[in-house]
């Protein structure tokens, strides 16, 4: 494993990797959460990449699992606090942002930030590559081999294996197959 210079760990013992494990310079990563930060073999943190287990200490996270041959590109933000997985040989671009928790909002006489927040997860499958400066949010199921335009938005719901997504909000935009071959 390489760990850059000016990395910041909380709750150390929180995280498990396999070989290959590299965290860039100026990474923080925070494994405070029930399951911890879990790493597959070969993955690698862009520098000054954020990974955050709990979003607050009211309520401890779930966390992040990875697969193998993962890449997250630098300056990305994940929130693990509803739980985050990403699936093997899954590659994201700079500046990418992941938010497995919302705030709750319904009552217009209670501030925001005094009604909680909601956890669903967020699961992006294997093989999938998510453009530089997306955004995925609490909620999103993102199946294998899907591609995720830059700049995306990707709300709750789920997006089929092998499709190319784009938008704000993110839509299907085309699939990867044509008469059973990928393209």
């Amino acid at each position: 494993s390489f760990i850059g210079p000016g990395v910041k760990i909380k709750y150390k013992r929180s995280i498990i990797f396999k070989r290959g494990f590299t965290v860039n310079e100026g990474c923080y990563l925070n494994a405070l959460s029930a399951d911890g930060l879990v790493f597959g073999s070969n993955v690698s943190i862009g520098a000054r990449t954020i990974i955050e287990g709990t979003g607050s200490l009211k309520q401890l996270g779930k966390g992040l699992i990875t697969g193998d041959n993962v890449g997250i590109g630098p300056y990305s933000h994940i929130g693990c606090a509803g739980g985050v997985e990403i699936g093997s040989d899954t590659i994201l671009g700079n500046f990418v942002t992941i938010h497995s928790e919302n705030h709750r909002f319904s009552d217009p006489i209670i501030p925001i930030r005094l009604q909680g927040v909601d956890h669903i997860g967020i699961k992006i499958g294997r093989n999938c590559w998510i453009g530089a400066k997306s955004m995925i949010l609490d909620g999103a199921v993102i199946g294998d081999g899907c591609v995720i335009a830059g700049g995306s938005v990707v709300l709750k719901g789920y997006y089929p294996s092998n499709s190319i997504i784009g938008g704000n909000p993110a839509k299907f935009l085309k699939s990867r197959v044509i008469n059973d071959e990928l393209i």
